[in-house]
């Protein structure tokens, strides 16, 4: 690893790695190490971030078929 590598990135003061803190490295911006994005991609693929959602996403007020339509016969 080359030291262009380790230093933090100057552009975000203030903002930290989301999941340790610490500054983060250009190369793994938002991040400061591989580990750490390694924990962030676990934590999305094992579930521990979810986007909420609600039961009345659908904006017309029907029940959204469970498959598609089948063609109209002319």
């Amino acid at each position: 690893m080359s030291g262009k590598d380790a230093t933090p990135e100057k552009g975000a003061p203030g903002k930290g790695c989301p999941i340790c803190g610490k500054p983060p490295v250009e190369k793994y911006r938002p991040f400061c190490s591989s580990r750490c994005a390694d924990v962030d991609l676990h934590r999305w693929l094992s579930g521990s971030y979810a986007i909420p959602a609600t039961e009345d996403d659908d904006e017309d007020g029907e029940e959204a078929p469970l498959a598609p339509a089948p063609p109209r016969e002319r």
